[in-house]
């Protein structure tokens, strides 16, 4: 009797973890499904060769001069202490409609559409950085980090483009949707080596792809496009982890410069990029989703104000903030440290609402658009790069 009790408990015990493997693996399917073209696809070919020779190249990788540091035990402490304030609650309403008809009157006009996406107007020329109108930063259509509120400007209402200008490809910055639309447009497409295979991929033509190194410039008239180091790493999926480049640009007009960084932690470097392509009227600099946990990958609030200082900024806007749940701390909390950071060191900053279009050489009077959160502040949570010299810091 005994014994058929254990046999039968032990045909419910397979019965039940044969169902959980199936479930399992029907997700597992359904994801790759779902997201696989989203995913990209791995550079080969010339495209490879190519990235092989470059100085970034180590290994089967890209790598950074200073590697990264990460705490992984950090970052699984930080779900439990997660501000209730890392996103809005309820509807944002924030964005202003862009007002792009006439030509900027100063030469230089960056509207700001939310996280990385910028529309940059300098000396005749139009760019589009990081282009994001995708609902959520995710291979999936169901899950992932959803935007907290509709993108400014339409898709079909974008000026005609110089240039559509891409830092990596982490799914905040290489948006799956938005470029299969913007593979449409008669544009060239400007990007780190690797990036171009995702692009050739979602549809753009390989004639419209440009990818470049470190310290490697391209003319487009009058206009030089300089790509940049920027300290960070890149990947898609589990397997493609640092198999593309990353990188910030330089723009150095007949009459003015500006400074994009992408995603970037604190490198010596900037000191390199401010003397040979600056001074820059403007520094459209990352300052979000950071944690001591990760303090190698983006700058946070008070090392951006520090970048803008060391690539000899003018002026500066920080970008990578405000649109999605990317970390812990309280969505507003960067802007507020920016600010502060700001004021010690004697910086401008600009604080456009998404979709206000700003010129540095005429800014708009200061509007605090977002609302009064409790977030920490340096002292409570320092963000502080590693492998830096002290002078740098």
């Amino acid at each position: 009797m005994r014994g058929e009790k254990l046999g039968r408990a032990w045909r419910v015990a397979r019965w039940f973890s044969g169902s959980i493997a199936l479930l399992v693996t029907l997700g597992i399917v359904f994801v790759i499904v779902d997201g696989y073209q989203a995913f990209g696809r791995m550079a080969r070919g010339a495209r490879l060769e190519r990235m092989q020779r470059s100085p970034e190249w180590h290994g089967g990788v890209f790598q950074n001069p200073q590697a990264l540091y990460n705490d992984y035990w950090g970052m699984l402490r930080g779900f439990g202490n997660k501000s209730a304030d890392a996103a809005p609650k309820g509807s944002l309403g924030v964005a202003r409609k862009p007002e792009l008809g006439a030509p900027p009157k100063t030469g230089l006009r960056v509207t700001w559409l939310g996280h990385s996406t910028l529309l940059i107007e300098i000396d005749g020329h139009t760019f589009l950085t990081d282009p994001v109108w995708g609902e959520r930063t995710s291979p999936l259509t169901w899950a992932g980090p959803k935007r907290f509120y509709e993108p400014p400007l339409p898709l079909d209402r974008l000026p005609r483009l110089d240039a559509i200008l891409l830092s990596h490809d982490h799914y905040d910055h290489l948006d799956h949707p938005t470029i299969r639309r913007l593979a449409r447009l008669d544009t060239r497409f400007i990007a780190p080596l690797g990036v171009g295979e995702h692009l050739a991929y979602w549809g753009v033509p390989t004639e419209r792809i440009s990818e470049y190194d470190w310290w490697q410039e391209l003319a487009l008239g009058d206009i030089t496009i300089a790509c940049v180091p920027a300290r960070h790493a890149s990947g898609r999926t589990l397997i493609d982890k640092d198999k593309t480049l990353w990188a910030g640009y330089a723009l150095v007009g007949s009459k003015h410069r500006v400074y994009f960084s992408g995603d970037t932690g604190l490198f010596p470097d900037m000191v390199r990029i401010g003397e040979r392509y600056g001074p820059f009227d403007l520094t459209m600099i990352e300052a979000g989703a950071y944690n001591q946990a990760w303090p190698d990958w983006h700058l946070g609030p008070e090392q951006a104000v520090r970048a803008h200082q060391l690539v000899r900024g003018k002026a500066m806007l920080p970008i990578h903030w405000g649109l999605f749940d990317l970390a812990y701390h309280s969505w507003t909390e960067p802007m507020e440290r920016v600010l502060r950071a700001a004021s010690a060191r004697s910086v401008a900053v600009l604080a456009p609402r998404p979709g206000q279009s700003v010129e540095p050489e005429a800014p708009p009077t200061f509007e605090r658009w977002w609302p009064d959160l409790r977030g920490q502040t340096a002292e409570q949570d320092p963000i502080v790069a590693t492998k830096i010299p002290a002078d740098l810091r």
